[in-house]
């Protein structure tokens, strides 16, 4: 199998793009790069623009914010997970640091593209909102036991 092939499927598998027809996503691939990282290389830092939105290809990576002890993990990233669309769908600035935990490929999706797809696809925009409400809800009820922890 191809390269491209092998990100098409990658991509398949990422919920997001579940519904959307190949050869859209073998264009999505197509102008989409193939990024590698080593062991506690920063793949995208807290507050610094986004440009760009990932979905891992091979590797395990740490999702960090940073509190008055020091930066918190507060999320694991792996194998196929999507990420960092949050800063190139608000033109916010991202809202955490992720650190490649070994090495790291992943697939690096420029934001042109990526807005353009969910223009031709409406569902992936609803897609994306129900991903986005997920990880909101997943996120509100650790911060809610942490707090509870450290009280």
């Amino acid at each position: 199998m191809s390269l491209l092939s092998n990100e098409v499927e990658l991509l398949r598998r990422v919920p997001l793009f579940a519904g959307i027809e190949p050869g859209k996503l073998k264009l999505l691939a197509y102008t989409s790069d193939v990024v590698t990282y080593e062991p506690g290389q920063v793949l995208v830092r807290k507050d610094d623009i986004g440009d760009a939105a990932y979905v891992i290809i091979e590797g395990d990576a740490d999702v960090s914010v940073p509190a008055d002890t020091g930066d918190i993990t507060v999320a694991e990233l792996h194998d196929g997970d999507f990420f960092g669309e949050i800063a190139i769908l608000c033109d916010t600035p991202r809202t955490a640091t992720v650190t490649a935990k070994g090495e790291l490929t992943a697939l690096r999706i420029r934001k042109e593209p990526f807005f353009q797809l969910m223009k031709q696809f409406p569902e992936m925009a609803v897609e994306m909102t129900r991903l986005l409400a997920e990880r909101l809800t997943r996120t509100t009820a650790d911060l809610i036991e942490a707090q509870r922890q450290s009280a």
